[in-house]
């Protein structure tokens, strides 16, 4: 046990003896390792529209031999809009900021495990992988051991079936076992979310394939409201006539142009007169969804139409949505991740995962003023709540200067 402990303190500079994060010291050992045996494939970046949406729910949803890859594929397509991220990462990164603390059976807080663990990067990739069930339904992940570091590979959703348990290698083909009665399942090879949840994410689609349109269509006006396009006529039965005009529009610029016979007319059609309000008001609708369907609300964007109160309400229902985030990792953690882990060996005792009381620090700042002036207040306590460095207590009735007596003025005249 001495050697052992030896090896520890070495490894991770702590005494921790109930954890255990180095390769080849757990109790139960890896056999296959899935992520990497996946084969990679190449997603094709075509135009995509709703009715590849459509096609993909209904293979997503088949009950004789369901696919998962167009659907997710599709998903990986939309998420290059530059809002959905924005949106995704405001409520998630909060989320996996939140530091967090662990607790044995009867509360107490285990300190040197909590901060073993908050340096972790396998925490952080559990996490993350938990939140995205929020968004696409279901994880499968496995753990494994890079250069001695415990860490936590996603597997790809295309390859995985989770209403019947199959995980493929390749999902154009039809190899494939059953991961929930492998042996690593439930220890190397864990899994969070619902089989059959699309996930936020499908409710995205629509509006980041409309938005798209509407900006190719947006691009297009600019085009011909800006450079508009030029007409020569001519006669197009002289090649020599013709060749000349090529040449001399090729030299007046990059507008499009095009050459027509002399006896021939060409007109622009006479259109709905429009500076593009009507793309861009799709654009802003679209985006506004988004943040409806990811935030609850829509945070900071509304300009015109925006004040301080809506943003703090905004700002609030965002937070709950937050909370309820922080309440899924502790659910999956004390569920599945720490069964997980002491069924690896990692962790050897009986602990729970949870995060310390969200507190309104504005409110808990006024009663603490107040109570200042009838009790005494910890000053580590407020420098640990609020950050405030406190010196000491301020004398804020100070002793007024004596009164010079009339015997004084007399003796200063005599």
């Amino acid at each position: 046990m001495g050697k052992f402990k030896d090896i520890i303190d070495v490894a991770l500079g702590s005494k921790i003896a109930t954890t255990n994060l180095a390769a080849g010291n757990t109790t139960a050992k890896k056999g296959t390792s899935y992520a990497s045996t996946i084969a990679p494939k190449t997603i094709s970046q075509t135009r995509q529209d709703i009715k590849n949406w459509m096609l993909a729910k209904n293979m997503f949803l088949s009950a004789e031999n369901p696919k998962r890859y167009p659907y997710y594929n599709l998903v990986d397509n939309i998420m290059v809009d530059l809002h959905l991220q924005s949106q995704i990462n405001n409520r998630m990164l909060k989320s996996l900021s939140k530091p967090f603390i662990m607790k044995d059976l009867k509360g107490n807080l285990d300190q040197e495990l909590t901060d073993l663990l908050q340096n972790k990067r396998f925490v952080y990739q559990v996490n993350k992988a938990i939140l995205q069930t929020i968004y696409y339904g279901h994880s499968l992940g496995e753990f494994d051991y890079v250069n001695g570091d415990l860490v936590f590979n996603l597997v790809p959703r295309q390859n995985v079936e989770p209403v019947n348990g199959y995980l493929i290698y390749d999902y154009l083909d039809e190899k494939k076992i059953e991961y929930r009665q492998q042996k690593e399942y439930g220890s190397w090879l864990i899994e969070f979310g619902a089989n059959k949840d699309f996930g936020l994410l499908d409710g995205c689609i629509p509006h980041v394939l409309f938005k798209r349109f509407a900006q190719s269509c947006y691009s297009e006006l600019c085009e011909i409201y800006g450079i508009p396009p030029r007409v020569l006529k001519t006669n197009t039965q002289d090649r020599t006539m013709v060749s000349r005009g090529e040449r001399m529009m090729k030299d007046m610029g990059a507008a499009a142009w095009f050459i027509i016979d002399e006896n021939e007319s060409f007109e622009f059609a006479q259109g709905v007169s429009t500076n593009g309000d009507v793309y861009k008001g799709i654009m802003t609708f679209c985006n506004n969804e988004m943040s409806m369907g990811i935030a609850g609300t829509v945070v900071g964007q509304d300009t015109k139409n925006g004040s301080n109160s809506k943003e703090k309400t905004s700002i609030s229902i965002l937070q709950d949505l937050i909370d309820s985030d922080l309440s899924l990792i502790e659910q999956a953690w004390n569920s599945t991740v720490i069964p997980a882990l002491k069924a690896l060996g990692i962790i050897t005792k009986d602990v729970i995962y949870t995060y310390p009381p969200a507190e309104d620090l504005d409110k808990l700042w006024k009663m603490t003023t107040e109570a200042a002036a009838f009790l005494e207040i910890d000053s580590n306590w407020v420098k640990d709540t609020f950050g405030i460095e406190v010196i000491g207590a301020k004398q804020l009735n100070p002793t007024p200067p004596a009164k010079l007596s009339l015997e004084d003025y007399e003796r200063f005249f005599v």
